[in-house]
């Protein structure tokens, strides 16, 4: 099995993959426990003192104004687990839990905690085992960290509350704990605070939507080509030295993908009745500009995610020459802006291709393909209803699109006035992944059975991969009307696992 080593210098988003999807073990370097055990040596010196230390002999937010005495800090990590455990709503998935206490111990492991040893290697030992915390849709600001996610997991490290086997089963943490010989962490000055404080949920999620978007805006350059193709459009708009004088890069890259797509076919730049047409419908034609901004999106959110990666972030944290300092490091703004723009992006590109689907049903529109490539059309309804289920998707991305980064909250009786929610904005961003998923199949399957409806013409040898490669996959062709959920389940499935753009791979190239 794969493992992973964490250092003090962050992890990649690889290893997050690796760890949250993959499964891969985890191991603690020997520089990673020189510096946990150096700054505990920082926190316990503190500890010590007659002096307040924030987070090491005080309360915690709008009660830190009170001192509290060695014999109750024990009480006070376990109690700050366990009020801040307070989430509500529906179970988050394992991989976004598993992300989440990966990257608190990617923070821990950079020796500005002050957390012992014994513990960062609990961390690990808990993800080794397959362990994953209950923890819920509800509870975080995205300020002081994902608080109340962070504090589930915190929670079962202490042998509390319920948590979820390898097997999938959930069951009281104790019990799973013991299951494989792993004992309770005790929490002693500074570590409860050390386990809550970070933006390590909304950051996972950043860098497993950053994974999947990758996959499906080079899916959606296949499907518009193909779409380009099956209404005869012209693909000399994709010629290489327009777009270099506009030269931005996602545009270009797009551009690319689908001159690379529609490379030999017979389809492009005819038109219905030798009627020439100047120009394409903007949905055909500027396909490329739309994917290739959301791309640069993309860009601009993956250095977001790896400056974060980098980071350590808590709260106070113990600094090289030996101080311990407050500071706003949890605030989540960075990572909340370029979730919510990344949930704009996948809005539009939803959009063009719904756009483009409709076209592709209209019989005014496209240029001799029967109305809803119906085979019988009025006795057949074709993809009439398809269509209905894609612009339904496309007008939940519109309202997931809204930013939750705009939006503030205060709590902790005014001590914490302003958050970041990007928390919230990395949970509709998840949403809206799936969804544009699910917009891309409806496409590729208007668009497959248009070009095989073209008779007498020939696709471009990448488009006959893929429709020979979905119709293998279990997704029909033209024919008279069937159950029409099975087929878009499995275009579905088609586009989500990649298989689409490792269908035209073989023939095209790598797709940029």
């Amino acid at each position: 099995m794969h493992t992973v080593v964490v250092g003090t210098s962050g992890v990649t988003a690889g290893d997050v993959l690796a760890v949250a999807r993959g499964g891969a073990r985890i191991e603690l370097s020997g520089e990673a426990l020189a510096a946990l055990a150096k700054a505990r040596g920082v926190i316990d010196a503190l500890a010590a003192k007659p002096e307040p230390v924030y987070g090491v002999s005080t309360g915690f937010g709008a009660l830190a104004t009170r001192h509290i005495s060695p014999e109750l800090r024990a009480r006070l990590q376990r109690n700050i687990v366990r009020s801040h455990a307070a989430g509500m709503g529906p179970r988050v998935e394992r991989e976004v839990v598993r992300a989440l206490m990966f990257l608190r111990l990617k923070t821990v492991c950079s020796g500005h905690t002050g957390v012992r040893p014994e513990v960062a290697q609990a961390m690990a030992d808990l993800l080794n085992a397959g362990i994953t915390p209950v923890v819920h849709e509800y509870g975080s600001l995205g300020c002081s960290g994902d608080l109340a996610p962070l504090s589930h997991c915190a929670l079962t490290l202490m042998g509390e509350g319920d948590a979820e086997g390898s097997d999938g089963v959930v069951r009281p943490a104790a019990e799973l704990l013991a299951e494989h010989g792993l004992v309770p962490v005790e929490l002693r000055e500074k570590e409860g605070l050390a386990l809550l404080n970070g933006t390590d949920g909304m950051l996972g999620m950043l860098v497993m939507a950053l994974a999947d978007l990758d996959t499906l805006y080079k899916s959606a350059d296949v499907t518009a080509a193909l779409s380009l193709e099956a209404l005869l459009g012209t693909d000399k708009v994709l010629a290489p030295e327009l777009h270099a004088i506009r030269p931005h890069p996602g545009q270009g890259a797009s551009a690319a993908n689908m001159l690379a797509v529609l490379k030999g076919s017979e389809l492009t730049g005819h038109h219905q009745d030798g009627a020439p047409r100047v120009q394409d419908a903007y949905s055909v034609r500027c396909a490329p500009q739309v994917a290739g901004a959301g791309r640069d999106t993309l860009a601009h959110a993956r250095l977001v995610a790896e400056r974060e990666l980098a980071s350590s972030v808590d709260n106070p944290v113990v600094l090289a020459d030996g101080r311990v300092e407050s500071n706003g490091n949890f605030h989540g703004a960075p990572v909340a802006y370029v979730l919510d723009f990344l949930a704009i992006a996948v809005a539009d590109l939803g959009s063009i291709a719904e756009r483009r689907t409709d076209r592709l049903l209209d019989k005014n529109r496209s240029h001799g393909l029967p109305p809803f490539l119906a085979d019988d059309p009025g006795v057949d309804s074709g993809l009439m209803i398809a269509q209905y289920t894609q612009a339904a998707l496309v007008s939940e991305l519109k309202r997931l699109a809204v930013p939750a980064s705009a939006d503030s909250i205060p709590s902790s009786a005014m001590q914490e006035d302003h958050v970041s929610m990007g928390w919230s904005a990395a949970r509709k961003l998840r949403t809206a992944v799936d969804n544009l998923a699910r917009i891309i199949a409806v496409e590729l399957y208007a668009a497959t059975r248009a070009i095989e409806l073209r008779e007498g013409l020939t696709p471009a040898p990448a488009s006959r991969a893929v429709i020979d490669a979905v119709r293998a996959a279990g997704v029909e062709g033209p024919g008279p009307d069937r159950f029409l959920s099975p087929d878009l389940a499995a275009a579905d499935a088609f586009v989500r696992g990649g298989h689409l753009v490792a269908a035209v791979e073989p023939v095209t190239g790598p797709l940029q």
